[in-house]
This record gives C-alpha cells, structure tokens and sequence, in this order.
C-alpha cells in the first residue's frame, strides 16, 4: 500500500519564527523612521565647518585618485530625460523601496525581517552621530567644482534653501543612508531569497549609487562610509538562520521529509 503524502506547503516548517505583532512592528519601524528624520533636524548649523569639511572631502577624493564626480553628471546632462529621471529616482525610491522591502519581509519572511530591522536601526542610530561631529555640504553646494544642483535646474528638487529648509538637515551628506539602505536592501532579499539571479538586487544600489552621485547630493566618500557602517552593522546583528524550506526554495531540492515521503509512494 502506498504512503500517504500531503503537499510540503500545507504543512508549517518546524523552528519558523512567528511573525512579530504587526503593531510592535508598525511602531518600530515609524519609530526609525522618525528617528531617522529628528536626529538629522537636530544637528542643523555648523555651516562653515560643513563647507570647510566639504573642500576636505573633495580635496581628500582627488589625492587617492577616485573618479571624479562631475564625470557621472556629465554623463546624466546629455538628455533632460535622463537627469530628470535621476532625480525623481533620488526624490522619490528611497523610502518606498526600504519600506516595500520591510513589509514583503515581514510577510514572508519573518526572521529576515527581524535581522534587517535590526540592521538598519544600527544603521541609522551610527549614522546620525556624523552630522554632529562632522558636518558636510554636498557637492552641489560648492563651487569651482563643475558641479551643478541638478534638482534644482532640472527637477524635481525635494530641498528648499538651506537658510528656509526645516524639515531636513542638507550638511549632512555623510554617511549616505540613500546608499546605505539600498545596499542593505540588496543583501537583505539576497539572503532571504535562493534565485539563481538574485544577485541583480544589487542593479539597486548600484543605480542609488550613481543617482546621488550624478546629481551632486553626495561624494563616493559618503557611500563608501555608508557601506563600512552597515559592514559593522551587519557584523554585530546575528544573522538569521536558514531554514529547509529557505534552503531548498529555487534550487530543486527536497527537504529529508520529503524525499522519503517521494520514496514510500513509488
């Protein structure tokens, strides 16, 4: 007589963690947000110091020989298009791509999502500390460099003047959390996914990437500060441990349940 098998779906996967209360979460992560949006408003002012650092940055960039940032512009002012395209990517992904990669975590995904909301709240809370002690103007604050606010000229800008913007904090340009929390986005949907071409999750901070560089809001030192940040970030927050199900998904595999369920039913 042949075994009876059940469809491995319908049946739950021992040592899954439970989803977090959807409430908790909401807070939470409204909380980092909100964190996020306070702490830069708070370390306002210091204007010459941002300035004076910016020509350190620029300065220190051109001495070890990194690309020049006006060479990306460059390439994005051969089409109105183009540029505005970089600016509405810059204006308007950052936060809806963190936050759709949050909830698809938290729905499928429960004990990624709690390692990548850890991650990003250590994150955050250590990039908010370089604003107070060292301020930044981006690059498209300063002059002689042949860089220009693309934004502005072309659209469409989310900062006002310095002098009148209260809702965000424009000298503090380093650590680049726009970087920092596409790269986590990548890693986070790489580790929780087992597609052979997961690996183009990283096309997202590589255009973040050249987003806020070709539009004169950020240096490569601020991405390369926001990748060595989440790399300690990461280093500390335990990651999760894969499961069976996690394990086998894409690959073909079956799980030892399962193969010898397969093997009673022949």
């Amino acid at each position: 007589m042949n075994a009876r098998t059940e469809p491995a779906e319908t049946e739950a996967e021992p040592g899954t963690p439970a989803r977090p209360s959807l409430i908790r979460e909401f807070l939470l992560v409204a909380g980092l947000f909100l964190v996020y949006k306070l702490g830069r408003q708070l370390a306002t002012g210091h204007t010459a110091d941002a300035f004076r650092n910016a020509r350190h940055v620029w300065h220190l960039e051109r001495s070890v020989h990194l690309p020049h940032e006006t060479a990306v512009q460059s390439a994005l002012l051969h089409g109105d298009t183009l540029v505005h395209l970089a600016n509405t990517y810059y204006a308007t992904v950052h936060f809806p791509a963190t936050l759709a990669f949050l909830v698809w975590l938290y729905l499928r995904r429960p004990a990624h999502y709690v390692w990548a909301r850890r991650v990003l709240a250590v994150l955050t809370t250590a990039a908010l500390v370089l604003p107070f002690t060292f301020p930044l103007a981006p690059p498209r604050m300063l002059t002689g460099t042949g860089l220009v606010d693309t934004a502005r000229i072309y659209g469409p800008s989310v900062y006002g003047p310095p002098s009148s913007d209260h809702l965000s904090n424009q000298f503090a340009a380093m650590p680049s959390l726009h970087f920092g929390w596409a790269l986590m986005v990548a890693i986070g949907l790489m580790a929780a996914t087992r597609s052979r071409r997961r690996g183009l999750w990283l096309l997202h901070p590589l255009v973040t990437l050249l987003v806020i560089v070709g539009t004169a809001n950020h240096y490569w030192l601020d991405a390369i500060v926001a990748t060595a940040m989440l790399g300690l970030a990461l280093a500390v927050v335990p990651a999760p441990r894969r499961t069976a199900t996690t394990a086998g998904r894409g690959t073909g595999l079956l799980k030892p349940r399962e193969t010898v369920l397969a093997g009673a039913g022949r």
